[in-house]
């Protein structure tokens, strides 16, 4: 009996549990609907061409000015940042030994020209019969003749000496080679006197090399010597800059190549002034694209009368371009880097989104170019993006935008 018990209880207890009601099922997740968002359409605008680029500014000449003689500096005018005149003494080298090789070569050349009868360094031979030595060897040379003559004359009526005659003979001929020599001797003194005067006249230059002057006006970049210092040939004294103007050197796609053209206006900004827009214009091209980047080299020539660009610093610059085009365009805000590509995401009929992949080329103004993956007159969205894709359902939004709505988390497009 009591077995019979202690089987039916356990039992009685199964049962009881399995009349029991199961725990209700949590209730699905409620759909919270489309996403709102706000959308503009795919157009078409006549647009001017513009080509953006960055570059750098380099001085429109710069030079470093060296020393061409040897010597000791005697003053130093000029330092750092000081803005010099063309033709501006910048420094003074001693002259003291080049002014006396000057006088000993000047005494030299005055001695040669006197030889030739000639008063002035300016002077020329233009009779090589009438300078004094050859004058000289003509009169030797007259007189031997006329005394040949005389003797020739007396020996023929049987009054002079044969012996006297010879010696005349003799000393005629001498003084005809005499006059022979004399005219090759002064031919060779006047080609000396020309050898003097070159060398007088470099070592006036070498004189006028211990002073010196600006080349260009400019600033100065940099100063390397001091008062006191000596100096050796082509050792470099100061580096002299000329900005104003200044070259702006651009690397330009080579697709923009029929674009670019000399003479083009370029508004040109940089980080210094950012607020201020400078304007010059396209004067030199590069004829040739470089393979690693693709690109060529295009300079622009900028007004700079104050200084304010500084020579090293980068620069963005447009040009405007003469060639219109029609292109289809969409808020830059339309367009998102999304997993290594630009997506834009269209607002079909049935009120969800087709998530494009898109090709996109310059950027106007606030707008940007579509060169595929989208088509005219189709509706993208503008704000969303991060939660946005294929097959989302979305709700366009009207009235005003909410200015105080947080940014976009979605990336900005990337250029191709």
């Amino acid at each position: 009996m009591t077995r019979l018990l202690s089987f039916a209880a356990p039992l009685a207890l199964s049962t009881l549990a399995g009349c029991q009601k199961a725990p209700p099922k949590a209730k699905a997740k409620q759909d919270s609907g489309p996403i709102s968002v706000r959308v503009a359409p795919v157009v078409t605008l006549h647009l001017q061409r513009v080509v953006d680029s960055v570059g750098t500014l380099f001085p429109y000449d710069e030079v470093i000015v060296s020393a061409e003689i040897e010597g000791k500096v005697n003053k130093v005018n000029f330092d750092l940042g000081d803005m010099v005149r063309q033709g501006d003494v910048l420094l003074n080298i001693s002259d003291e030994e080049q002014r006396y090789i000057l006088q000993q070569n000047e005494a030299q050349l005055r001695q040669s020209l006197e030889r030739l009868g000639l008063k002035a360094e300016a002077e020329r031979v233009q009779n090589l019969d009438e300078t004094p030595e050859v004058r000289r060897a003509a009169a030797d040379l007259k007189e031997a003749e006329m005394r040949f003559k005389r003797i020739r004359e007396l020996v023929d009526q049987k009054i002079g000496a044969q012996a006297d005659l010879d010696a005349a003979s003799t000393r005629f001929q001498a003084m005809t080679a005499a006059l022979d020599a004399t005219r090759n001797q002064t031919r060779n003194l006047i080609q000396e006197v020309e050898r003097f005067k070159a060398i007088v006249e470099l070592q006036r230059k070498k004189l006028r090399d211990t002073t010196v002057r600006a080349p260009f006006a400019g600033s100065i970049k940099e100063r390397t010597i001091t008062t006191g210092a000596y100096v050796r040939p082509n050792a470099p004294l100061f580096t002299l800059v000329k900005t104003n103007p200044v070259r702006l050197r651009l690397d330009v796609p080579e697709r923009l190549a029929p674009w670019t053209k000399v003479g083009q206006v370029a508004d040109v900004s940089v980080e210094a002034f950012q607020d201020r827009k400078f304007r010059g214009k396209v004067w030199r091209i590069s004829p040739t694209v470089e393979q690693s980047k693709r690109t060529f080299v295009v300079e622009v020539l900028i007004d700079n009368p104050d200084n304010a660009l500084k020579p090293g610093s980068y620069a963005r610059a447009r040009l405007a371009t003469q060639k219109m085009d029609d292109v289809m365009v969409v808020p830059q805000r339309a367009v998102a880097y999304v997993l290594g590509s630009n997506k834009a995401f269209v607002v079909t009929n049935r009120g969800s989104i087709e998530a494009r992949d898109v090709k996109i080329g310059d950027r106007v103004d606030q707008q940007i170019e579509i060169l595929e993956g989208l088509t005219e007159g189709e509706q993208v969205a503008t704000t969303q993006l991060q939660r946005l894709d294929t097959g989302v359902k979305v709700a366009i939004a009207t009235g005003a935008e909410d200015r105080k709505a947080p940014a976009e988390a979605a990336k900005p497009a990337k250029s191709e």
